[in-house]
C-alpha cells in the first residue's frame, strides 16, 4: 500500500495508482463510491447532516494519495470557515504535508486571494482592504446625507442589503437600471449604489461582496485569467 510519506513532492514521477487507506474506513456504500469515483466529473446530491463534508474530506485525501491529481490542482470550496477548516485539518492528518499545497476555503475566501493578484484589472491595488459591515454603513451614511436621504426612512443598513442582494446576483451598477432599482432611497439607490462602488475604489477598498463580483467580472471580462485557473 502507498502512504502519505510516498507522494512525490513535485510532479516529477506523477503517475495515478489504485490506494486504499483509513479515509475510506466508516464510510457508507454510498459515500465510498463518492470518494472512490474519480474518472471525470461527479455530481453527489444529499441532505443536511449526511456526511457532506467528510465525504469531500475522504475524496481530498483520496486524489492526492492515490497520485489522481496533484494536489496544487486541486481547488476544494465550502460555504463556512468552519467546514474549511475541518477538512483542511483533516486532510493534513490524512496524508500530511502535502495536503497544505490544495487551494482550500471558503467561497470569499478564495476568491480574495485570486483578486490581490488581479486587484489592477478592477482599478485596485493588491493591498486593498475589506470593509466590515460597520465601515459600510458608515461609508453609505456619508453618500446618502450628501444627496439628503431621510436616514429614518431609509437607514444605511437598508441599502447595504440591497446592494449586497444586487452583488449576490453579479449585479455591477452598469447593469442595472432606474427601473430596477427600484424606489429604494426615493429613487437614488442606483445612483449610490455607484458612487458607492466609485469611493470604494478611491479608498482601494472591498465590502464582501465584492470579492466574489469583481472576481466574477475578471473572470468574464479577461478570458486568459479564466483559463489559466482553468487550466
Amino acid at each position: 500500500m502507498t502512504t502519505s510519506g510516498d507522494i512525490p513532492a513535485s510532479s516529477e514521477g506523477f503517475v495515478p495508482s489504485v490506494l486504499t487507506g483509513p479515509w475510506l474506513e466508516g464510510l457508507n456504500e454510498a459515500q465510498t463510491d463518492a470518494v472512490t469515483s474519480l474518472n471525470g466529473p461527479l455530481l453527489v446530491l444529499s441532505g443536511a447532516g449526511t456526511g457532506k463534508t467528510r465525504v469531500l474530506t475522504s475524496r481530498l485525501a483520496q486524489l492526492v494519495a492515490s497520485r489522481a491529481a496533484a494536489p496544487w490542482n486541486i481547488l476544494a470550496v465550502t460555504f463556512t470557515n468552519k467546514a474549511a477548516r475541518e477538512m483542511k485539518e483533516r486532510v493534513f492528518q490524512l496524508v500530511g504535508p502535502m495536503a497544505e499545497q490544495v487551494m482550500l476555503g471558503t467561497f470569499h475566501a478564495l476568491a480574495a486571494r485570486m483578486l490581490r493578484r488581479h486587484a489592477e484589472l478592477v482599478g485596485l491595488k493588491s493591498d486593498f482592504t475589506i470593509l466590515d459591515t460597520d465601515d459600510q454603513n458608515r461609508l453609505l451614511k456619508q453618500l446618502m446625507e450628501a444627496e439628503q436621504i431621510d436616514l429614518k426612512r431609509w437607514p444605511p443598513r437598508v441599502l447595504a442589503a440591497q446592494i449586497s442582494s444586487w452583488k449576490d446576483r453579479g449585479l455591477r451598477p452598469e447593469k442595472l437600471s432606474v427601473a430596477d432599482a427600484g424606489d429604494i432611497c426615493n429613487g437614488h439607490g442606483l445612483e449610490l449604489y455607484s458612487q458607492y462602488q466609485a469611493r470604494l475604489v478611491r479608498l482601494n477598498a472591498v465590502d464582501f461582496g465584492d470579492l466574489l463580483l469583481h472576481m466574477l467580472y475578471i473572470f468574464q471580462t479577461h478570458p486568459d485569467v479564466l483559463t489559466s485557473y482553468q487550466s
